[in-house]
């Protein structure tokens, strides 16, 4: 068995072997590490080219935090086209979407950082526009204060994306909870009516969507435990959402439908061995039964996850990053499924 099948059987405490359909490794190459930390990637192609984008600091946390973004012809080859920063604020999470008239959406987070106890605005999710990933427009406040936006998903006019609250917990709000925003032109959203999740602390979701229209909400949760991340569905209008337990921790998540039907995710798994190692996992999603069914652990450890997945050429494109080798730096990995 590939050694890092076994990895991941141990590191989950699995005893039955990977299905023969598993993933297989092709390649893992360090694109970028620049910075003393480099991490929260996406990737995507627009126009016939590979655009990724990641933060950039002086640590995990800082009041230094740049955005990133990196531009490729070929995958292997990448320069700068970008670099977006704000004053003050510690820009983190940059995700990529590609909007109904053809230009890029890179939605991040601004943490303000510069006070002990800080303003009342702690978090706020800004976006930004560009035609041709090198030329930005002016970042732009969008949703509401203290609520993280994480990631968009278009299906046709209109984007979704699940939010986050990140303001300080109170007697009257001990847990946090999650919210589903829309919006047509990724600069003016809506929130729905009611909360996506009010029981336990919700946090980073990525949003998918079904042929026939219905949604897909894989939710990481951390708690009260199990912190297990939950899966979401919902048929228009997106009012009416049933979750289950997925079973398993899952960090940074995200997932895309490949050709052939199946769900691929990818996320932070914590181990099950006394240091609870996180690693970057590839996983089949078993929607009906709501499992995350691990495939193959990505060269990784430490700090490390924040996927970015691009189905090309009958390959799966990832980036993320880890400190698996000292340094946190951005990983680019291929994957044959």
């Amino acid at each position: 068995m590939n050694p890092a099948r076994l990895f991941v059987s141990a590191l989950l405490g699995f005893c039955s072997i990977f299905p023969a359909s598993s993933a297989e490794l092709i390649a893992a190459r360090r694109v970028w590490d620049a910075a003393p930390h480099n991490a929260f990637t996406d990737l995507i192609r627009h126009q016939n080219e590979w655009f990724m984008t990641f933060r950039e600091g002086s640590g995990h946390v800082a009041i230094d935090g740049s955005i990133r973004v990196l531009s490729s012809k070929d995958g292997t080859n990448w320069s700068s086209a970008a670099l977006l920063t704000l004053a003050g604020q510690d820009l983190r999470d940059s995700k990529l979407s590609v909007m109904p008239d053809g230009r890029l959406h890179l939605l991040a987070c601004a943490a303000n950082r510069r006070t002990n106890g800080g303003p009342a605005t702690v978090h706020q999710t800004m976006a930004a526009l560009s035609a041709n990933g090198r030329d930005w427009s002016d970042m732009r406040a969008v949703a509401d204060p203290n609520t993280w936006l994480w990631r968009l998903t278009w299906r046709g006019s209109m984007a979704y994306g699940v939010s986050y609250d990140t303001g300080k917990r109170t007697p009257e709000k001990p847990l946090f909870t999650s919210q589903l925003w829309s919006t047509a032109d990724g600069l003016h959203f809506t929130a729905a009516a009611q909360p996506l999740l009010t029981n336990g602390n919700p946090t980073e979701a990525t949003l998918a969507f079904q042929k026939d229209g219905t949604a897909l909400c894989l939710q990481r949760h951390d708690g009260p435990k199990p912190s297990h991340a939950l899966l979401g569905t919902a048929k228009p209008p997106y009012t009416d959402w049933s979750w289950r337990d997925l079973g398993t921790f899952f960090g940074g998540p995200h997932f895309i439908q490949i050709p052939d039907g199946r769900w691929i995710a990818c996320g932070r798994i914590h181990g099950d061995d006394a240091r609870r190692t996180p690693t970057t996992v590839v996983c089949e999603l078993d929607v009906p039964n709501a499992k995350l069914v691990p495939l193959l652990a990505l060269p990784s450890g430490g700090d490390t996850s924040y996927p970015g997945l691009v189905w090309h050429e009958g390959r799966l494109w990832i980036s993320y990053y880890s400190s698996h080798k000292g340094k946190t730096a951005i990983y680019l990995a291929e994957v044959r499924l």
